[in-house]
């Protein structure tokens, strides 16, 4: 029971963090600024939507992925584990990576930006796109999937409320509070990173001293 516990915190917090609803909805609020209350909650609505069905095909896929184009578990982690990192060290500097979005694309995909860039790569981005490969690999009895794909949802139903609520939450944190949570989640990123990191490198190093 405790091993599920923590792998559901683990789960949770990683996805959390890594989509980050609190950085993404000052840009949410710049692109839907010009809506009416009605079309931005129903932008909030999809782009959540697309986004769990999306790290839920890559959670689902990954596996597939690995075997076409060869590639170990522990090569994926520490891939992932430097993307994290380069994601936290944006955070940690209160600024979101350009990942996420480039102003220059903004007006581009104001007809539909639920998906992209809201969806993809704004929600579903490359850090929660690995980290849902990675933890698919860890999940292995029924009780971990389903611990999984709870915790997925559980963090996209929690970015819709932020989204959908966001007039509200800038103006009850401000600038300053924006930053400062950022700061806080872009820690967490960076430990994410190292622990993915060494858990993929420690195997090919024991392997390669053999």
């Amino acid at each position: 029971m405790n091993d599920i516990i923590t792998y559901g915190l683990l789960c949770f917090t990683s996805f959390f963090t890594l989509i980050n609803p609190l950085g993404t909805m000052p840009i949410f609020m710049t692109m839907t600024a010009d809506l009416n209350i009605k079309d931005r909650n129903q932008i909030a609505k999809k782009a959540s939507i697309i986004g769990f069905i999306t790290i839920i095909g890559f959670a689902l896929t990954g596996q597939l992925l690995f075997n076409f184009f060869r590639i170990s578990v522990d090569s994926f982690r520490i891939v992932g584990g430097v993307i994290f990192f380069m994601m936290g060290m944006d955070m940690l500097q209160a600024r979101l990576g350009q990942v996420k979005i480039k102003d220059s694309e903004v007006k581009s995909y104001v007809n539909d930006i639920s998906i992209t860039p809201l969806a993809i790569p704004m929600i579903c981005g490359p850090g929660a796109i690995t980290n849902s490969i990675v933890l698919m690999q860890d999940a292995v009895s029924f009780e971990r999937k389903l611990v999984l794909f709870t915790s997925i949802a559980l963090v996209m139903i929690i970015t819709y409320f932020v989204l959908y609520s966001s007039s509200r939450i800038i103006k009850f944190l401000g600038q300053t509070g924006i930053n400062v949570m950022m700061r806080l989640m872009g820690l967490i990123v960076m430990v994410i990173a190292v622990e993915f990191f060494f858990s993929g490198l420690k195997p090919i190093l024991q392997t390669i001293l053999k």
